[in-house]
């Protein structure tokens, strides 16, 4: 549990993803080292010729380019074609229906992050946010001077949320519980029977939950994606997500901010005009896994960033510190590249530990 200061003036302490991948490039040693640099830390796929979206996505793209009948400005909140596929793809998996009028188009997942900062705000108000996490949620809020209050998220239980915490945090002035799933860092899947609990103690806290499903559908083995959604009859739920991730064309920046509410609390006219204002502003959208490090074992490593420092300078490996998304002394890496190119890393982090083992693991 951690609580920090809203306000514009901590915004410079706040580390982002990007930022740190910037200063860890930096520290890359291209003189003293011939080695290709290889990144683990950034979930870009794009850049693996391995990796590719679908013919259907990018020839349906060009269609519409070539048509020319997308050239001018878009709706604020979206083109009516695309909020009604969006609503349409969504509603799959809900118990309910979504309407065009539920989806506001977005230029990719992060803009529809600062949306919901945004148009959340107002003063004294705190937003809950899981740790570890995804930093841009507690940037977004610093410059909309919301106070940030973080909840664990549980190892020992698949990072489940710590519900306990959350109810020793939340207050009547919180205004959003923000919920990642699939995880973002940590990879998990929650059950159905979790997202139900979570659903009803923000419904006993009088809270709405703000439902980042950036990777909904992207789980593996056995496990099953339950969107957040299907508890919009228990809790009013914003459902964030975009295209960039399930079909790897993250450079599109198309994402959605939806109101999954069938009980209809921001069909409010106050609130559904506020929405519709808040993206004139916008201009609308454009048309067309995680490790732990166990530092006993290594000389001279102080904590995760030196490590990741290190290893960049040494093997031109870059890998995120669990530091930048809430979580000291673990390791981010993504698995998003080629098969070469990942085992290729990982012979260079093992000749990177055993040079730097303690003399007793050496042998």
């Amino acid at each position: 549990m951690e609580i920090s200061n809203g306000g514009i003036d901590n915004t410079g302490s706040i580390i982002t993803i990007k930022g740190m991948l910037s200063l860890l490039m930096q520290s890359v040693d291209d003189e003293k080292n011939e080695k290709k640099v290889i990144s683990l830390a950034m979930g870009d796929p794009t850049v693996h010729s391995c990796f590719h979206t679908t013919h259907v996505a990018t020839e349906a793209v060009a269609e519409a380019l070539l048509s020319e009948k997308f050239n001018g400005y878009a709706p604020t909140a979206g083109l009516p074609l695309t909020r009604r596929a969006i609503a349409e793809y969504l509603s799959r998996d809900l118990p309910y229906k979504l309407t065009p009028n539920d989806v506001f188009v977005t230029s990719g997942c992060t803009q529809a992050i600062d949306v919901a900062m945004a148009l959340l705000s107002r003063p004294g108000a705190n937003i809950l946010l899981p740790r570890p996490g995804f930093p841009i949620y507690e940037l977004s809020a610093a410059f909309r001077h919301i106070e940030v209050r973080h909840f664990d998220l549980l190892p020992d239980k698949g990072w489940e949320v710590d519900l306990d915490d959350i109810e020793s945090l939340a207050d009547q002035n919180t205004v959003a519980l923000v919920i990642i799933n699939p995880g973002n860092p940590c990879g998990n899947v929650y059950s159905y029977q979790h997202l139900q609990k979570i659903a009803e103690t923000a419904n006993k806290l009088k809270t709405l939950v703000i439902a980042d499903e950036v990777y909904g559908h992207l789980v593996f083995g056995d496990k099953l994606f339950v969107p957040m959604g299907v508890f919009g009859s228990t809790v009013p739920i914003l459902t964030l997500g975009s295209l960039s991730k399930r079909w790897i064309v993250p450079g599109w920046r198309l994402g959605w901010f939806v109101t999954t509410d069938p009980c209809g609390m921001f069909r409010k006219p106050k609130v559904v005009e506020r929405m519709k204002k808040y993206f004139d502003i916008l201009g609308g959208p454009a048309t067309f896994i995680q490790l732990k490090l166990n530092l006993s074992l290594l000389d001279d490593i102080i904590d995760d960033i030196d490590f990741c420092f290190k290893l960049a300078k040494e093997e031109s490996v870059i890998i995120l510190p669990g530091t930048a998304v809430g979580l000291k002394n673990w390791l981010r890496v993504t698995f998003a590249v080629d098969p070469y190119s990942l085992e290729e890393c990982l012979d260079r982090i093992k000749s990177f530990y055993q040079r730097h083992a303690k003399q007793l693991q050496r042998y």
